[in-house]
């Protein structure tokens, strides 16, 4: 079972990520517009970051990093997650974050030369295309197709809210390459160039959350010809690498939003004791009390559902259950305990001069991408079906048996 003992090399690295964000990213970031990213302010904190140490701490020391692992990732990113621009800064970002994973694992060793280390080095960024307006979180329903010519494979395809596609280096392509087999053997992974003719970034799509470096995009691949060697992983191998990345994602991003409810609770409480109502703080009025009380339930469950989420993925031991729950129930109670925050500050939480409005744009996109709640729960019920019918109890589907 997980040691809840944080190693000390852990708790001194989170330290002074929390000094870096406190002392200079924050400061940095208060003077940029709502909405905007002052890329030079961010390439200079990068060159800090460097400089301090703090740079690409989950890649191993080969490519950079620090590697410190899935649990050591956890207590950096909680440090991290309220800040709209230090993923970025520390090179934890998605896409760019779990693309780095997923090259690590499947690319070739020219592969990793020419994509990894200058995404690794923060010389680039990349996009990851896989959604489609018509597909959803339905792989099978994916139409883009990658057709094998003499001189290499020839892409066809709309994709639609690709993140960080406006001014990617490159970007991971899923692409049907059989049409006869089923999803799990049909589909294949494409290194593409964004130089390449036939790629097209129609437009950055206008959303609700917060806009991060690159947009979320339309992408367009039109008789868009890659090498053969562009493959990544093997063909027809896109099925599995495209459940790690995304269980990769959707765990680093539990990560993040822990931050984010850290701080919604701790303004919360601070704002209750400060403010007066009827002569009195609102801390003393019962139905606060109760706001912050489920706050500090929901932040509670949330850790622990995360911590033992990256305890298993760092013991390499089956994950994907636990992080398809931790995913759903995290992503529900960032909802929850920002909207408890923004209703206890009233129409200072409403305004921009709190992060607390930001906070709530972006906590609702949270239950849609890299899996939408419903087809998570889908999938975890499936689980305990499948447990009741061979067990007889659903112990092993509720985490029981570790």
């Amino acid at each position: 079972m997980i040691d809840f003992t944080v190693r000390p090399e852990h708790e001194r690295l989170r330290s002074r990520v929390a000094e870096f964000v406190r002392e200079e990213i924050a400061p940095a970031e208060s003077q940029m517009a709502p909405g905007t990213f002052d890329e030079e302010a961010i390439a200079d904190l990068q060159d800090r970051a460097r400089t301090l140490g703090l740079w690409t701490p989950q890649l191993p020391a080969e490519w950079g990093g620090l590697d410190i692992g899935p649990l050591g990732m956890a207590l950096i990113n909680e440090e991290i997650g309220a800040s709209a621009i230090a993923p970025s800064v520390l090179n934890c970002a998605p896409p760019n974050e779990a693309n780095l994973f997923l090259l690590l694992h499947a690319a070739t060793a020219a592969q990793k030369e020419r994509y990894l280390r200058p995404l690794a080095d923060g010389k680039v960024r990349s996009c990851f295309a896989m959604t489609e307006k018509g597909g959803g979180s339905d792989p099978s329903g994916l139409t883009t197709t990658a057709i094998r010519e003499a001189d290499g494979w020839l892409l066809n395809g709309e994709k639609w809210f690709i993140g960080g596609a406006r001014g990617a280096a490159f970007g991971i392509v899923v692409a049907r390459t059989d049409s006869k087999l089923p999803v799990q053997r049909a589909l294949t992974l494409f290194l593409v160039d964004t130089e390449t003719p036939g790629w097209e970034v129609v437009r950055e799509i206008p959303s609700l959350g917060t806009r991060l470096p690159g947009g979320s995009c339309e992408v367009q691949l039109q008789n868009c010809l890659v090498p053969h060697d562009a493959v990544l992983g093997t063909e027809g191998g896109a099925y599995v690498l495209v459940q790690e990345r995304l269980g990769q994602a959707r765990l680093s991003h539990c990560m993040r939003w822990i931050g984010v409810c850290q701080h919604a609770l701790d303004l919360a409480a601070e704002r209750a004791l400060a403010r007066e109502t009827f002569g009195a703080p609102i801390a003393q009025h019962q139905a606060v009390q109760l706001m912050l009380a489920d706050a500090a339930i929901d932040l509670y469950a949330s850790r622990l559902m995360v911590l033992h989420a990256a305890w298993l993925l760092e013991q390499k031991r089956p994950h994907a259950r636990e992080i398809a729950s931790t995913k759903v129930f995290v992503s529900e109670a960032l909802n929850r305990i920002v909207d408890r925050a923004l209703q206890i500050h009233g129409s200072l939480g409403y305004s921009a001069d709190l992060p607390l409005e930001r906070y709530y744009r972006d906590a609702r996109g949270a239950r849609i991408y890299d899996g939408p709640s419903e087809v998570l729960r889908m999938a975890i019920a499936f689980q305990v079906l499948q447990a009741a019918a061979r067990d007889k109890t659903t112990r092993r589907a509720c985490m029981a048996a570790i």
